[in-house]
């Protein structure tokens, strides 16, 4: 039976969340049976993120759900969101790797694609090869377009690779050759002899991971699923045990990127599903949060401690992509697009070699963390500034968990004034403006690079920074109108429990959008379709809870890259070949500025996206009272404006007696456990229905 599915018995009512941040570890923990939700927020334990996540679903069931005895027997369900995989990935601290390739194609992984991340960048550096040339293999085999054997499989030169990479300590190995994802036959044959010669290696042939064309990228994903797979095999083999002595009841599940779950041991072999795990439940909750409060369209603002996450979300719907680039390396996956830039609370401040004010991506994590924790650390960060203009609580975070040192922080910033020969209060504003500007980039890129004006679009802020930041990013880009959901610290812990089961197939055949084809488009919209319907009972998902969509990706003969159509429901007729047609159309013309309907058009990859539907948290809605917030004040202090040039006294807010109806102008804060939100002079706020906290900015 799925998790979503079960009955509330012997007392398990709570669906839990937790999402594990280079930071802080987020609870969230919703009640099935009285609708509440409640949050609870640790440090994270970098040494062993499992340590911090045990501890928080702990302390949050004891706290918050009153389970003193056996706190883990109440859950009926669990999800988890990890940045392990993403972290591997960008300090490079992955797998020691192996790969076995066509013969003549032992340099793909470096040739690449010739391209440069930024074009008149002369120096741009490409990121490290993830296989050292002495580990990387060439094997006689060859298949040609349609699968035909042109070479058979030198098995015995399979066998001795194997060997040399057993001695050289290889944890992993990856298998790639041409033409694989058509007649995955020689990797197969290859992966069995390497089970027998390497035991207890991590292996990964590529049409098991990206059945897709173009070699390089498959290459690429294949690579990095093994690169991460031993580091997520020890993850989850660390994880498991303390949910475990927890007394968990259910199976656990963990986010992909795709903003879906499995199973801890299928995320176990597909790591390079879950690179964007932990942010791409945040995107989910968010689209929900939207649509409720009546913002179909909006850009999605994550910023915690060490980076942040953005996407953009129109009619309701998340962009997705199949193919992207995931700091330096090519991964073909399903994917909410999200794009994220190494800008967080903890980022830190210097003066580079110009003179010039910079932040990030360096961070100072959760230990140190900021100079303010009274940690040793000494470079200012941006939380910092914050403490410094007293944005931030200027004695404590937390609700009082988390001593700051206020003191510490201005030291620290009135040294770096004094080389920059600034006033501490305007560097400390600069580091500000420094870390807006780096966000607002990276918003432009997923908004205006693909055809989206920001300013159509509200901005809705999550994630332990988020409010604090947003209206300074608003006002950058353009926009008016911000959304600070009700509890933003949590939101990807939140997603957790508003997501569904997911897996996500695909197979490259080309085929021209034409009548002629449309048996052929049919019998491989067919193919797709049984394997969603055999993971569909292998997952034991009830026929009522299924869902299931399909889509091409198509171009025009001759492009070199496709765009993704979805498929009408239904058997293939003329009806869906108009449909598609249209749909490409409408997507070119949006993503190029241009399209030409006369152009023969080629249908590439077809793919399946499977849903397991699960039971998920409702958001508790509230009728709209006064709008009158005074009872909600809880004092004042003296914040530094821009506007003002100065300390000026400033309201304090508590999020949790502030109702729905209520309106109140800035300068003003809200304060609540997890977050603090920042509401400029000029700026107003509402309360919506769900809580949310709807900030109006000046056009």
């Amino acid at each position: 039976m799925m998790d979503g599915a079960q009955d509330l018995t012997g007392g398990a009512r709570w669906r839990v969340g937790v999402d594990s941040g280079g930071t802080f570890t987020d609870v969230c923990l919703f009640d099935q049976q009285s609708g509440r939700i409640a949050v609870w927020k640790v440090s994270s334990t970098p040494d062993d993120p499992s340590r911090g996540i045990a501890q928080g679903v702990e302390e949050g069931m004891r706290e918050e759900a009153g389970a003193d005895h056996d706190p883990a027997a109440a859950i009926t369900y669990l999800g988890h969101g990890t940045t392990v995989a993403t972290n591997a990935l960008i300090t490079h601290r992955g797998a020691k790797v192996g790969l076995l390739t066509t013969g003549g194609f032992r340099d793909l992984l470096e040739i690449g694609r010739q391209k440069r991340p930024d074009l008149y960048d002369l120096f741009a550096a490409k990121p490290p090869v993830l296989v050292p040339r002495d580990l990387r293999f060439e094997v006689a085999e060859r298949l040609s377009h349609d699968g035909a054997v042109v070479t058979p499989l030198d098995e015995d030169a399979v066998r001795r690779a194997a060997r040399a990479l057993a001695e050289a300590g290889v944890q992993a190995v990856a298998v790639c050759f041409l033409y694989a994802f058509v007649n995955p036959a020689h990797e197969q044959a290859a992966k069995r002899i390497l089970a027998e010669e390497l035991p207890g290696v991590f292996l990964c042939a590529s049409h098991e991971i990206a059945p897709e064309f173009r070699e390089f990228e498959r290459l690429s994903t294949a690579t990095v699923n093994a690169y991460l797979g031993p580091i997520m095999h020890r993850y989850i083999s660390r994880l498991s045990p303390r949910l475990a002595d927890l007394g968990l009841p259910v199976a656990p599940h963990l986010t992909q990127s795709n903003g879906g779950v499995v199973r801890f041991e299928v995320a176990a072999e597909t790591p390079v599903r879950a690179v964007l795990s932990g942010p791409s439940t945040g995107v989910v909750a968010a689209q929900a949060i939207g649509q409720r409060s009546g913002f179909p369209d909006i850009i999605t603002f994550d910023m915690g401690g060490t980076s942040s996450d953005v996407a953009l979300m129109a009619g309701g719907q998340t962009a997705q992509t199949n193919e992207s680039v995931v700091h330096g390396y090519p991964i073909k996956a399903p994917m909410l697009d999200i794009h994220t830039v190494g800008a967080g609370g903890g980022s830190i401040a210097s003066i580079d070699s110009g003179g010039l004010l910079k932040v990030g991506p360096e961070s100072a994590g959760a230990d140190p963390g900021p100079v303010c924790y009274g940690r040793g650390a000494t470079e200012p960060t941006v939380t910092d500034a914050n403490i410094v203009l007293q944005v931030l609580n200027p004695t404590h975070l937390l609700n009082g968990r988390m001593k700051v040192n206020r003191d510490l922080a201005v030291a620290a910033i009135g040294q770096m004034a004094d080389r920059l020969e600034m006033g501490a209060m305007d560097v400390a504003q600069g580091i500000i403006s420094v870390v807006t500007a780096n966000m607002a980039k990276a918003i432009r890129v997923i908004s205006v690079q693909r055809g989206h004006d920001p300013r159509d679009y509200a901005l809705m802020a999550f994630g332990g920074a988020g409010p604090l930041h947003a209206v300074r990013l608003a006002q950058e880009l353009g926009m008016s109108t911000v959304i600070v959901p009700r509890s933003p610290g949590i939101l990807c812990a939140m997603g957790l429990l508003l997501t569904d089961l997911r897996a996500d197939f695909a197979t490259t055949r080309l085929a021209p959008l034409e009548s002629a084809e449309r048996a052929t488009l049919a019998e491989t919209l067919a193919r797709v379709e049984a394997e969603a319907n055999g993971w569909f009972e292998a997952e034991a998902i009830a026929a009522d809870q299924r869902r299931l969509t399909r889509r091409i990706d198509m171009r025009y003969e001759g492009q070199n890259y496709e765009l993704s159509i979805p498929v009408p429901e239904g058997p293939v007729t003329e009806t869906t070949l108009e449909t598609l047609r249209a749909g490409f159309t409408e997507a070119h013309r949006r993503m190029y500025g241009f399209a030409v309907p006369e152009e023969r058009i080629l249908c590439v990859t077809f793919r399946a996206e499977a849903l397991g539907l699960v039971q998920k948290a409702e958001l508790p809605e509230r009728p709209l009272g006064a709008e009158d917030a005074s009872r909600a004040i809880t004092g004042s202090r003296e914040v530094w404006f821009p506007e003002t040039r100065a300390f000026t006294e400033t309201q304090l807010y508590a999020r949790d007696l502030l109702a729905p109806g209520m309106r109140f102008a800035g300068p003003a804060i809200v304060e609540q456990m997890d977050t603090t939100t920042l509401i400029p002079p000029g700026v107003t706020a509402r309360v919506d229905e769900i809580d949310t906290l709807i900030l109006e900015l000046p056009r």
